[in-house]
């Protein structure tokens, strides 16, 4: 079953904004009803891959979490890190600050760019896209971080040191001071302190050792069973340190499959034709057609896939709303001429371009439940 995106109502994209307007932010509003009356301290902790049925599955192995009245919402589409980090940071939807997969195709370039590193994917010359695609360029839109400091709230991001100038922070999690954390420990630590700095603040604390293990183990492994613990070790710690008139917000940017059959798009000879380019991930891909072929390549993607996929066009896609109410024109570049979407365990990998991630076992991106409730979980001191 596809599950679409909330936007408007409480997708990630509403998440920071309520916040905002729970702080007293002029022109923010809590549209997702987060009831934090007299706050005036939050901390959004983001665990990456935590959705809301792993969750829900594996609630002894997080006795503080499954403590917190349950309540979900939705990620943003594509169901992705690069995709949900956007959205939650610049409170907009994927049609209107442009990042559409955790590999997104950029005008200019005819390889798509990993936003996660900021670089182009794939072989072909070196290029330095920080100085070629400035990320404050990609992405103008204030961020809900900006917007928040501006009204003078003390903003701390919490995250390791690597993301402090990363091209995906600079593009979309920019504003206010960042705290570097080592360690499960440190991420407490850091977050603690931050919530105590001036009369209002706002902290955003990212965890990713989940969704890694999910990736690697696979998400009904014992070894995501365990970090999941280690999460909720993570939340016990920072709620026995919020201070008076605070709030944690506990939330995840996508769930994820454990993933049962894959097809190689690469080894297809039906996959491949009148094929320029693929961006996107496993579970959702982004297939860009030679001039004038896109109708022949979701006609072959559609016949050679099956009811377990479910491949439209570009423009089919943005009339769902797949992408958010509105889709500028520069963006509409970057989502493919053809979108294709697993439906069930699948996964659609290139195990010559990507032999990396065609090993893994777990892997998200699509509109399925399982991928698209993240959990929004809501604990006061």
């Amino acid at each position: 079953m596809v599950v679409l995106p909330r936007y408007g109502v409480d997708s990630l994209s509403e998440l920071l904004p309520s916040v905002l307007g729970a702080l007293g932010v002029p022109k923010a509003r809590d549209t997702i009803g987060l009831d934090l009356s007299g706050a005036q301290r939050v901390c959004v902790l983001l665990v990456d891959g935590l959705g809301a049925h792993q969750l829900s599955g594996h609630a002894a192995a997080a006795p503080v979490l499954s403590s917190l009245p349950a309540r979900s919402m939705t990620a943003t589409f594509p169901s992705t890190t690069s995709t949900s980090l956007a959205s939650l940071g610049t409170g907009r939807a994927p049609g209107e600050h442009g990042l559409v997969g955790y590999l997104t195709a950029v005008p200019g370039f005819d390889r798509p760019m990993n936003p996660l590193h900021w670089r182009l994917h794939g072989q072909g010359p070196k290029v330095d896209l920080v100085s070629a695609l400035p990320p404050e360029d990609f992405q103008p839109h204030p961020t809900v971080f900006e917007r928040a400091a501006e009204d003078g709230i003390a903003v701390t991001r919490v995250a390791p040191s690597y993301q402090r100038e990363s091209g995906l922070t600079r593009a979309v999690l920019r504003g206010g001071d960042f705290a570097s954390s080592v360690s499960a420990g440190d991420l407490v630590a850091q977050t603690s302190h931050a919530l105590r700095r001036g009369t209002r603040s706002l902290v955003y604390s990212y965890w990713s050792e989940l969704d890694l293990t999910g990736h690697v183990r696979g998400p009904d492994s014992a070894a995501w069973r365990f970090e999941l613990s280690q999460v909720d070790s993570i939340v016990a710690g920072i709620l026995g340190e919020l201070p008076p008139e605070s709030a944690l917000i506990v939330t995840a940017d996508h769930g994820m499959v454990q993933v049962g059959s894959t097809v190689d798009v690469d080894a297809s000879p039906t996959l491949s034709a009148d094929v320029r380019m693929i961006a996107g991930e496993p579970r959702a891909r982004h297939v860009f057609a030679t001039p004038g072929a896109a109708d022949a390549v979701r006609d072959a993607w559609r016949e050679t896939l099956g009811p377990e996929y479910l491949v439209v066009e570009r423009d089919d896609a943005v009339a769902r709303g797949w992408f958010g109410p509105t889709v500028g024109p520069d963006v509409s570049s970057c989502i493919g001429d053809v979108v294709a979407l697993a439906l069930g365990d699948g996964a659609l990998v290139r195990r010559g371009a990507e032999p990396n991630q065609s090993a893994l076992l777990g892997h998200h991106g699509s509109l399925t439940d399982v991928e698209m409730a993240i959990p929004l979980l809501v604990a006061r001191s």
